[in-house]
């Protein structure tokens, strides 16, 4: 089996705490990541140094992980990818796959996660989805909507005015949800 801790990586997701904790990690075990918060920066720098390995945010404002899986599958064939989402489906991991990604991984992911990932794909393990599944559990739906509330948020650079009107609800009822605590995962502290 290849040697996984001498090569480059990127590493491209909009959430910058996620994705410098990962990098991080990512470094801590030996590889070379680079960094992107969108797509475009995600193309330029493969562009620039085409990488071994590429992990990857599927939702992400303006263009997704699916445009830059394309892209990079269009600079160089041979690159790795995972693609990471928080709002995973089977028809969204069908198509990554098809794409050209190995693999699929629900958030949250660690950098174990991805490792493995990638380890079981140069061992030639076929993929029997994600490479997480035994440890992954279903987000409540308290805990996707919150997250789809912080997306949006996020979406309108925290002006609570236009997220309510984007999320087709009152002003006052988003500031209510949002002065709310994250709802706590199942089985998770």
């Amino acid at each position: 089996m290849p040697n996984l801790e001498t090569r480059s990586m990127l590493l491209v997701d909009d959430d910058e705490t996620f994705r410098e904790r990962l990098a991080r990690a990512l470094r801590d075990r030996g590889f070379d990541v680079r960094t992107a918060s969108n797509v475009d920066e995600g193309v330029q720098l493969a562009e620039q140094d085409s990488p071994e390995y590429a992990v990857i945010d599927l939702r992400m404002p303006g263009k997704g992980g699916m445009d830059l899986l394309r892209e990079l599958k269009r600079i160089d064939a041979g690159t790795r990818t995972v693609i990471l989402t928080g709002y995973g489906s089977i028809a969204t991991a069908v198509e990554a796959v098809r794409l050209g990604a190995i693999n699929f991984i629900p958030k949250p992911a660690d950098a174990d996660d991805v490792v493995a990932a990638f380890e079981k794909y140069e061992r030639g393990d076929p993929m029997e989805g994600p490479a997480v599944t035994s440890t992954y559990r279903a987000p409540t739906l308290a805990r996707m909507e919150w997250e789809h509330i912080q997306r949006v948020l996020s979406d309108c650079g925290g002006n609570i005015s236009e997220s309510a009107r984007r999320l087709g609800i009152h002003r006052r009822s988003l500031q209510r949800k949002l002065q709310r605590h994250a709802p706590q995962e199942r089985g998770r502290a």
